[in-house]
């Protein structure tokens, strides 16, 4: 049960992300509108694991595996149209990191998704947008003063060693266009 779960949800998992390389290559994701083909895959998705919390509860690493509790943290982080359902799910994700079944890191990214996409401050300053250059810049953060030791207490490295990363990102990203150009 526990391999058939795991292969469910890393299905799921590879056909969203497979989904998304597609429509990005093919140039028909939109940036500012829910592409229609992803938009009904993360509705389908959230269904399926509204399901399987409904018979199991949250498929953590004890029922699912690492990856399977991976691949279930991204199927929520990706249930955007479904607010009520995520919320629910960072409850959830707050129990199984107290009982060490996730890591603490899909808790941190997916609370502040939640946060962010119901317009409040986010906690643990993993939601980034970007600068009047394009550059990457976080969203407002509550506390911003103590976010490095909440970041810190869920295994996370610092907001400034996080921005530098995603910094580096998109340098590389240009590099690469100026390259093929």
């Amino acid at each position: 049960m526990k391999q058939n779960l795991a292969d469910e949800l890393v299905t799921m998992m590879t056909g969203d992300q497979r989904l998304l390389q597609q429509l990005f290559d093919s140039g028909e994701l939109p940036s500012e509108s829910y592409h229609p083909r992803m938009k009904a895959l993360h509705e389908h998705n959230a269904s399926r694991l509204k399901e399987i919390i409904g018979d199991h509860g949250w498929p953590g690493i004890s029922l699912a595996w690492e990856e399977g509790a991976k691949a279930a943290w991204l199927v929520v982080q990706h249930s955007v149209s479904d607010a009520e359902f995520m919320a629910k799910c960072v409850d959830l994700l707050e129990e199984a990191v107290a009982r060490e079944d996730v890591a603490g890191w899909q808790l941190a990214f997916l609370q502040d998704r939640v946060l962010t996409l119901s317009g409040k401050p986010q906690y643990y300053g993993t939601q980034f947008d970007t600068d009047e250059n394009g550059w990457p810049t976080p969203f407002p953060i509550e506390d911003s003063a103590t976010v490095n030791e909440r970041r810190a207490r869920l295994g996370l490295n610092s907001l400034e060693e996080r921005q530098e990363q995603l910094t580096e990102q998109e340098r590389k990203r240009r590099a690469n266009i100026q390259q093929t150009s």
